[in-house]
């Protein structure tokens, strides 16, 4: 019914991480069984999104598998047959109230401020009555008969339960007219011919377990064990708002924000682990997860977070030298799509160039992206800067220009960030009157074209010598 959004990614993340630590499979099944709210693509959105985050199922709709198909619309001879083993054995029947009759029902119960439920009338039809109506040609559903005495079950989360759910709500439908089984059906179905052992789900599903365990003993399956997630909210206790689309995994992986950042912070947020820390890895959260240390608190996530997690991720990725390439190609890409109109020299888009920037920006960066922002234009783009401009700031232009040059010549092969803060201010003295606050406005201009940035000798290491010499013998050409 939707795309894949933060929620989502968490309960699909301790599923997979619970079946890698005990070496189970991790399956994706797509429920579509509401035709009416099912979006095209959605399905196939999920998946590759999934795959996207590093956590690809082992069996789903896309890879296949033993259990498959995987897709629920596809199963439906399965479920009809378990509906009519119900009815058969009399822990289902037929339901014939119009939605006329269920609407006034629902209406009546809200009026008199009570929650609305079904008041099991077709419960009571004789097998001749049912025969009537089904010659008489009227739509029908297939409701199960829910008793009262459930068994409490032990939630891996919440522990001892038990939900009376004959005593709140009415025989729930399970078999709709159009062939199509409802969740409760189709789910106690799929996990038992899939051999679902475990089954990590939302909060919000704890109160329908009791429901499923009577269905699990009407068809005398042993059911799979169960564990109910707490909710994923806001840092203020509100709910995830996908009003903007800013929960969905799309919008995280436009916008330039590794896998890793995502499965760390909504971790990070959550229980399950030995220790809150930053920055650990999909081996480190199978390694150190155990499902009896999930709390039944609400995580409060804080996505103001997310840029921090991610400079932690992508320092990982640049120290990595497989990664660092993949992300010098990314880089390529997003320089040539910021600044192609701006005719790019094409050393700036040699391998060793960006690979150098990626490493002296190491640390200093969120995201990629941050690279070719205005800020960092200087390394893409020549800047135009008149002689001028310069002489406002000191009329030593020529003499400056001159010692940096030596400097730069000399050291050429070993421009570092330390060395040259100590060289840039034993040639500020060598000046007659110029300040050295001035004199790095002046060699910032030459080098950037701007007022702010990263250090002037940050901004020459990057560049490099010959970059350097080229951009100051320009400047005081012009």
């Amino acid at each position: 019914t939707g795309f894949l959004h933060l929620g989502g990614l968490r309960t699909a993340l301790y599923n997979y991480i619970f079946a890698k630590k005990h070496q189970g499979t991790f399956i994706l099944r797509v429920e579509d069984t509401d035709q009416n709210r099912v979006v095209p693509g959605a399905a196939e959105g999920i998946e590759d999104m999934l795959d996207w985050a590093g956590v690809p199922p082992d069996e789903s709709p896309g890879r296949g598998g033993p259990a498959g198909p995987y897709v629920q619309s596809l199963r439906l001879e399965l479920y009809r047959r378990a509906s009519a083993a119900l009815l058969q054995s009399g822990a289902a029947y037929r339901c014939f109230c119009t939605p006329q009759r269920l609407e006034l029902l629902r209406r009546e119960a809200l009026r008199s401020q009570q929650t609305p439920r079904y008041d099991n009338r077709c419960r009571h039809l004789t097998p001749t009555e049912v025969s009537q109506k089904l010659s008489q040609g009227l739509d029908c559903v297939v409701r199960f008969r829910l008793e009262k005495g459930v068994e409490p079950f032990q939630d891996l989360v919440y522990g001892w339960n038990k939900h009376e759910v004959a005593e709140v709500e009415g025989d729930p439908v399970i078999l709709k007219g159009d062939g199509f089984p409802t969740y409760h059906l189709a789910n106690v179905v799929d996990d038992h011919y899939m051999g679902i052992t475990h089954v990590l789900r939302g909060t919000e599903w704890l109160t329908s377990t009791s429901k499923h365990l009577l269905l699990y003993k009407a068809f005398g399956w042993e059911p799979p064990q169960f564990g109910h997630l707490p909710l994923l909210l806001n840092k203020d206790g509100g709910k995830l708002s996908k009003r903007q689309g800013d929960i969905f995994l799309e919008r995280f992986a436009q916008d330039g924000f590794l896998p890793e950042a995502l499965l760390d912070i909504i971790t990070n947020c959550g229980s399950g682990f030995t220790e809150k820390q930053m920055g650990r890895t999909l081996e480190e959260l199978i390694s150190q997860f155990e499902i009896g240390r999930i709390t039944t608190h609400s995580a409060l996530l804080d996505l103001e977070a997310l840029p921090e997690f991610n400079r932690i991720h992508l320092t990982r990725h640049i120290e990595n030298q497989g990664l660092r390439q993949r992300l010098v190609r990314k880089l390529q890409g997003l320089v040539e799509l910021v600044y192609g109109d701006q005719q790019v020299d094409p050393d700036v888009l040699e391998k060793e160039y960006v690979e150098r920037v990626l490493l002296l920006r190491k640390g200093h960066i969120s995201l990629l992206k941050n690279l070719v922002s205005s800020d960092y234009s200087y390394l893409w783009v020549r800047p135009s800067v008149s002689r001028q401009q310069l002489q406002t700031i000191s009329a030593e232009v020529d003499e400056i220009g001159k010692l940096v040059l030596g400097l730069v010549t000399r050291q050429a092969a070993a421009l570092t960030v330390e060395e040259l803060n100590k060289d840039l201010r034993s040639l500020q003295k060598q000046t007659r009157e110029t300040k050295y606050s001035s004199m790095m406005q002046l060699l910032r201009l030459v080098l950037s074209g701007q007022q702010h940035g990263p250090s002037v000798a940050e901004m020459m290491v990057t560049l490099g010598a010959e970059e350097v010499c080229g951009r100051i013998r320009r400047a005081l050409s012009s």
